[in-house]
């Protein structure tokens, strides 16, 4: 067993220790966890989040990829959420440079009522975002369509409309939450699952959490507490009550990364409406390129979600009527699913049809839940969540800072894609040994971006790292599989494990790669 160079969770740990009363305990480590924590800190609150898993485990690493006011809400006319969207989109474009860009898309039009129909929405579209917009949206021919995106179908092609929206990286923009949070005192923990709710009387007065690393247990005192576990929000309410009924009816998204080859501008394309009435996007993407989503109502959570054989097919399809050359299975680099917790409404209305707005509910003995909403408006979940908790619990009322707020590693500088991602840290980890050492042909990631990820961003696991940190299982699931062991053996030098830490966790990962291939 080698000696570990610097362990963040080890601190962290120590932090989450300490015997006193936190003013806010956040439960969950996704977007909407995260978005929480951040705003309690930087209203000076001394506040814990508690992941059971790792960081955007769930939902929050398995989106579309994109920081959207939400077209097909506009179609909903569900207005006052896509401006509070697109609001929230141009602010996180402010303090996230490094994470969020400007993205192009191309509606193409095949019919001659198309243009003009689309052409006027998007227009609304572009006056709901006022100061923020991204750009103006424009009506194209069907030579300037191609001249954005040469692989639409040409045949029957009438024109299309350009509209912009942003673009991100996902679960990176959860690491950077995570470490804008420690920037300002939060003290946040990995694989600590909470397991029980601590009472006085019939108040929630803290929680009870396992380090599954260790399997001891520990309490920790609150004057508020917060569920932001996303789809799991019910697993907590019933610690309070066995018997409360569920709040969430889940919906599948399913999405296929291919080559670039099939997108090969800086355009994505925005399919408004397909056979069965939902939207599909194709996405350029760390020079890959996501197609998708699907929605698909499922009877229950599951961390692991795989798309169904269906899903994939109806994004093949779908993507085939619109793209020349059409991919195929063959051209399948990666597929993945995330699971959305959509707010159950009040009759059976299909899960496309559900609001994607988010939902705070106080449960009689003060615990906090929040759920619904999206990547895009995490910021404003956080900050409603944190306003109400100052009422909940009697603290100091503050106002928030995170409309303005830079987050870690701001940077406008125009870095290389993989690198622009870690923002003023890149240069920091270019140092480290192994900067000049690629993990694979296929993938863009280096050495000394394994051993950054277990130094200062708390990865313990070759998932961690080729999931959510790197981006690799997304990209390219098989050449993610074939660096396992040398990620295992540089985690294990950075950590302190021996070989038999190592073979297990390539298997485990080799394991969960296989179900991102067909």
């Amino acid at each position: 067993m080698t000696q570990a160079i610097k362990d963040p969770r080890s601190a962290a740990l120590t932090a989450a220790l300490i015997p006193h009363t936190w003013d806010v305990v956040v439960i969950g480590g996704g977007a909407t966890g995260l978005g929480a924590a951040v705003e309690a800190a930087t209203r000076g609150y001394r506040v814990l989040l508690l992941e059971g898993h790792d960081y955007a485990k769930g939902t929050s690493s398995r989106s579309t990829k994109l920081v959207h006011g939400g077209v097909r809400y506009l179609a909903q006319g569900n207005v006052s959420l896509v401006r509070e969207a697109l609001r929230e989109r141009g602010l996180l474009r402010r303090n996230a440079p490094h994470l969020v860009h400007d993205l192009e898309f191309v509606v193409p039009a095949y019919d001659w009522w198309a243009e003009p129909f689309y052409g006027i929405g998007l227009k609304i579209y572009d006056v709901l975002a006022g100061k923020l917009s991204l750009g103006s949206s424009k009506l194209l021919g069907k030579e300037a369509a191609l001249d954005k995106v040469s692989t639409l179908q040409p045949d029957g092609l009438k024109g299309g409309v350009l509209y912009h929206d942003g673009q991100f990286d996902d679960s990176r923009l959860a690491v950077t939450l995570l470490r804008t949070f420690e920037d300002h005192g939060g003290v946040a923990l990995n694989y600590a699952q909470v397991t029980g709710l601590l009472k006085d009387g019939d108040k929630v007065v803290g929680v009870v959490w396992k380090d599954t690393e260790t399997g001891e247990t520990h309490e920790a005192r609150a004057k508020a507490v917060v569920n932001a576990t996303g789809v799991w929000v019910d697993d907590i309410r019933r610690m309070e009550k066995a018997d409360a009924k569920s709040m969430l009816s889940p919906s599948q998204g399913a999405h296929i990364v291919v080559d670039k080859k099939f997108l090969p501008g800086n355009a994505a394309i925005m399919i408004p409406r397909t056979d069965d009435g939902r939207v599909l996007f194709a996405v350029p993407w760390h020079d890959h390129v996501v197609i998708g989503t699907t929605d698909t109502a499922v009877p229950e959570a599951n961390f692991e979600p795989r798309a169904l054989p269906e899903e994939v097919d109806f994004i093949l399809r779908t993507a085939g009527k619109y793209m020349n050359p059409a991919p195929t299975r063959d051209d399948v680099q990666s597929v993945y699913a995330g699971l959305r917790p959509l707010v159950k409404p009040a009759d059976d209305a299909d899960t496309k049809a559900i609001s994607r707005d988010h939902t705070i509910v106080v449960s009689d003995g003060g615990l906090i839940t929040v759920t619904g909403g999206k990547w895009t408006t995490y910021r404003r979940m956080g900050e409603d969540t944190v306003n109400r908790a100052e009422k909940v619990a009697e603290l100091p009322e503050r106002l928030t800072v995170t409309p303005g707020l830079h987050l870690h590693g701001w940077s406008e500088e125009d870095r290389p894609d993989h690198w622009k991602v870690y923002g003023t840290d890149a240069g920091r980890i270019q140092q480290l040994a192994g900067a000049d050492k690629t993990l694979h042909p296929a993938l863009p990631y280096t050495e000394a971006e394994v051993r950054w990820a277990a130094r200062e961003e708390q990865a313990r696991s070759v998932e961690d790292v080729l999931a959510r940190r790197t981006r690799a299982l997304l990209l390219n699931a098989q050449a993610s599989a074939e660096v396992a062991p040398r990620v295992a053996e540089l985690l294990a030098e950075e950590l302190g494990h021996d070989a038999a830490w190592q073979a297990e966790q390539v298997k485990a990962y080799r394991d969960l790669a296989a179900g991102y291939q067909l």
